[in-house]
């Protein structure tokens, strides 16, 4: 019997690819070791930054101390993650189109399911919304609720109309940013320093910010989901 032979031999590209691989993980595991280190060396005790937010906490717009800290004493860390996750999903449409449905009609059951549970979950997101200014909730939870409804939509075979997919669809992407930045500028023409706001006008600004951030937040993780560009397709 003659001994078959399968093995391809190791190309000059399987090569580089595999030393690139040993070099990025130098850098990584030095990483990951700095981070270690930095997690080890944190004290036992901190004392921590609540006494003064709860110091300004009336004038903050808000009487939630976690979305006064977000939306307004340290609001350039949000309106960075709203930018991170555009730039997540930038980098998840370069790979390409979204691969197209194959699977079977989706069944009675999660059809009727999810003409059930969207509109609900819909209310609960604005919920989360309203009530983030006074109690656990905000845009980032209402907006992680809202693309739970679209992850239910596409599951269930929905697809964006044609009408839908193209700027329309990135206008909701960046709706979120977009205001923020909008709010910070204005602020600074108007003799301000970024993003602090006037006491008067703070609570209004925190939820317009809000607002747009579930929007955009929503929509960008129920296109992540999607896995790439979206196709223009029919509505469902």
């Amino acid at each position: 019997m003659k001994k078959s032979n399968n093995a391809k031999p190791i190309t000059e590209n399987d090569s580089r690819q595999a030393q690139f691989r040993l070099l990025l993980a130098v850098p990584l595991s030095a990483l990951a070791v700095g981070l270690g280190y930095a997690v080890l060396s944190l004290p036992s005790q901190a004392p921590g930054l609540s006494d003064h937010v709860a110091a300004k906490l009336e004038i903050s717009g808000v009487s939630n101390p976690v979305t006064a800290v977000l939306l307004n004493f340290r609001g350039y860390d949000t309106l960075l993650e709203l930018g991170v996750l555009l730039l997540a999903l930038l980098g998840v449409w370069s790979l390409g189109a979204a691969p197209k449905r194959r699977e079977p009609s989706p069944g009675l059951v999660l059809e009727l399911l999810s003409r059930l549970l969207v509109p609900l979950l819909i209310l609960v997101a604005g919920y989360l919304l309203w009530v983030g200014g006074h109690a656990p909730g905000g845009a980032f939870q209402a907006g992680s609720v809202l693309a739970t409804a679209g992850v239910l939509l596409l599951l269930a075979g929905w697809r964006l109309d044609t009408r839908f997919s193209g700027l329309p669809l990135r206008l909701a992407l960046v709706a979120g940013l977009g205001v923020f930045l909008l709010v910070a500028v204005v602020l600074m023409l108007a003799g301000g320093h970024l993003l602090e706001y006037p006491p008067s006008f703070a609570g209004a600004l925190i939820l317009l910010i809000e607002a747009a951030a579930t929007f955009s937040i929503g929509t960008a993780l129920a296109a992540l989901f999607l896995g790439g560009r979206p196709e223009k397709g029919s509505h469902r």
